[in-house]
């Protein structure tokens, strides 16, 4: 049987959460060991998949550029999922990472991915503010690592020859917050994957992008046994109009003047000059 689908940016998000809980060494990790968890929107949506909490969402791209938050909110934005209990890491994040076993799991997502499953995130904050603080313990420590990122993320050319064009300090003008990009490894999951994970089907892009709210969507072929491809197609009716996890007060993107203007470079947005 075959069947086409097209799934926008949201609603891919949570057929990748739903294709990551069901990885075993997730499973396993939710039930006997620890999931570290850092933040973003495909990230809180995997998190509410596992235990039903979101995530609070730090940087952000919107149509003005890129931004941070509205309002600071004390629900934190990376997490730990210590034996299926969420538990904010953001004070003793070196300790958490230090601590994370062989069978643990991080789970982080990208903002950019190309062609060979090369993968990097941006950092908009001196030294990557906090979670910047781990990554490369991360790397390093922990052999379970999961990239999150949708298939809107894919760039053209290398991760290798764009991380160095984007040097966060090399910026003069900027829409929102200058970023920098430092690459990732891991095994890369986008909603192509996930559903090949939600069933046993054979999974093909045959398009991207739409109009009217399908701006980045994803339309693919899905193809395998009548019970395998209607199973798919039940859980991706089930994400039909889903929108953005996070929580809700960090939603909202800054307008300035806010108190973050005075850490970003390079923003055309804020009414100050002092830099970080």
């Amino acid at each position: 049987m075959l069947a086409q689908i097209t799934i926008t940016v949201n609603e891919a998000k949570r057929i990748m959460a739903k294709g990551i809980a069901g990885l075993p060494m997730v499973k396993k990790a939710l039930k006997e060991g620890q999931i570290f968890l850092k933040g973003g929107t495909t990230v809180s949506a995997v998190c509410e998949e596992l235990v039903g909490q979101p995530l609070r969402i730090s940087g952000r791209i919107v149509p003005e550029g890129t931004k941070m938050p509205q309002k600071y909110s004390t629900r934190f934005h990376c997490g730990l999922i210590d034996q299926g209990r969420l538990i904010d890491p953001d004070d003793i994040m070196e300790e958490v990472i230090e601590k994370l076993g062989p069978d643990d799991v991080g789970i982080i997502g990208a903002n950019a991915i190309d062609v060979w499953g090369n993968c990097a995130l941006m950092y908009g904050a001196a030294l990557g503010g906090k979670p910047g603080r781990i990554i490369s313990g991360l790397m390093a420590d922990v052999r379970n690592i999961i990239i999150a990122a949708g298939l809107e993320k894919l760039v053209p050319g290398s991760i290798t020859e764009i991380v160095p064009k984007a040097a966060r300090k090399s910026v003069d003008l900027s829409m929102g917050m200058a970023v920098g990009l430092i690459p990732i490894a891991g095994t890369l999951i986008t909603e192509k994957e996930a559903i090949s994970l939600l069933g046993q089907v054979d999974c093909t892009v045959i398009g991207k992008g739409g109009v009217f709210g399908a701006e980045g969507a994803t339309t693919l072929i899905i193809e395998g046994d009548k019970n395998e491809v209607e199973r798919v197609l039940r859980i991706v009716i089930s994400v039909k109009g889903a929108e953005a996890s996070g929580v809700a007060e960090s939603l909202p993107h800054c307008v300035a003047p806010t108190e973050y203007c005075r850490l970003h470079r390079s923003c055309i947005y804020r009414k100050t000059k002092k830099q970080n």
